[in-house]
Formats: structure tokens, sequence, C-alpha cells
């Protein structure tokens, strides 16, 4: 994955093709954003598939038949859905 900083202009260049990469503080807080939105992504995404996990034992008739199906073990499931479904 390539990451696009933002393009600094370097002055004293003629030719306009030519950047400089923008100074370290500038990338390392660039990163830190993108960090903090992923966090914020896969901990939605670790709720909607408790969801679907719950959904699949209310379908099936337990958390057990859930894990079954999907070669997990019970207690990951339980976990799982007790951890991200509840407030």
């Amino acid at each position: 994955m390539t990451i696009a900083y933002p393009l600094v202009r370097n002055p004293s260049c003629d030719n306009l093709g030519e950047v400089e990469t923008p100074p370290w503080r500038d990338r390392l807080r660039t990163e830190d954003e993108l960090l903090e939105q992923l966090e914020l992504q896969a901990e939605q995404a670790r709720r909607r598939r408790a969801e679907a996990l719950k959904d699949g034992a209310d379908e099936l008739g337990s958390v057990y038949k859930v894990a079954q199906q999907l070669g997990l073990s019970w207690t990951a499931v339980a976990n799982a859905i007790k951890k991200y479904t509840t407030e």
C-alpha cells in the first residue's frame, strides 16, 4: 500500500516535478490519524461481526451450533457476542 503524503513544492527547484518529502513530524501525524481511523473501523467491524454471530445463534438455536459451523470454539463465539453486542 502506498501512502500519499501532501506534496510540498521545493521553491529552490526549477523543475516543478521535484517535490520534497514532508517532514517526519507531519508524516508521523498523518500515520497516527490513519491508525486512529483504522482502529475505529476495526471496532465497528467487530460489532457488526458479533451481531451476525448473535443472529446466527438465534437462527440455529445455539452458540455451539454457530461455532461448529464456523470451525470456532463456542467460547470464542460466546465471548465475541458478549463483548461486542452489549453497550
